[in-house]
């Protein structure tokens, strides 16, 4: 009989310094003795089998608790910048410095070239708002775009070919899209329609 158990699996089994795996004996509640069983050198019984562990899965189990890749975290004390980063860091602040301090020198006298008159007077035709009637011809063309593919699709349904159900959402939708263009001002083709150019 083995003298010593040096380490007792989940299964009961013990293993002693030999090396010999046992389940040791033990006391039933009658009172009587379990005697004590030999194992077989390799076996597991499947309460000792550790689970496989999918990386995959554990991964999507532990989402969210490692925190945001590349974030530092909360404890992490910063590093001191280097001479490159305080020498850009300086830089930038006088950029702004100028930015700010160049829009009130307005009574200072017009000494600019010609280019930079070109820029400045760019910038404002950018910023102006768009016509409505542009953005209105705009929108126009977009819906009359979907309701023509709309079209076809209803074309190729009645022809008896099979559609997906977002071309099939595509076809519900033709009436919606007529109804849009007529508040627009325009016909079910996509053309302006004549009341309104004559008015």
């Amino acid at each position: 009989m083995p003298t010593e158990a040096s380490k007792v699996s989940r299964a009961g089994i013990a293993t002693s310094a030999t090396g010999e795996r046992h389940i040791p004996s033990s006391i039933r509640p009658d009172g009587s003795v379990r005697k004590e069983i030999r194992v077989r050198p390799g076996y597991r019984p499947p309460e000792d089998v550790e689970l496989y562990k999918n990386r995959t899965a554990e991964a999507y189990k532990n989402r969210g608790k490692g925190g945001i890749p590349g974030a530092d975290s909360v404890s992490a004390t910063p590093d001191p910048p280097s001479a490159a980063a305080n020498k850009n860091a300086k830089r930038r602040e006088a950029r702004k410095k100028a930015a700010a301090s160049a829009p009130t020198k307005n009574d200072a006298p017009a000494t600019t070239t010609s280019t930079n008159q070109s820029l400045t007077s760019t910038e404002p035709v950018k910023q102006e708002p768009i016509d409505p009637e542009v953005e209105k011809s705009k929108e126009a063309k977009k819906l009359a775009k979907k309701l023509r593919q709309a079209r076809e699709l209803q074309d190729k349904k009645e022809k008896g070919d099979s559609l997906l159900p977002e071309q099939f959402q595509k076809v519900i939708k033709i009436n919606e899209l007529i109804r849009q263009l007529e508040t627009l001002g325009f016909d079910s083709n996509g053309d302006k329609k004549s009341t309104e150019a004559e008015a």
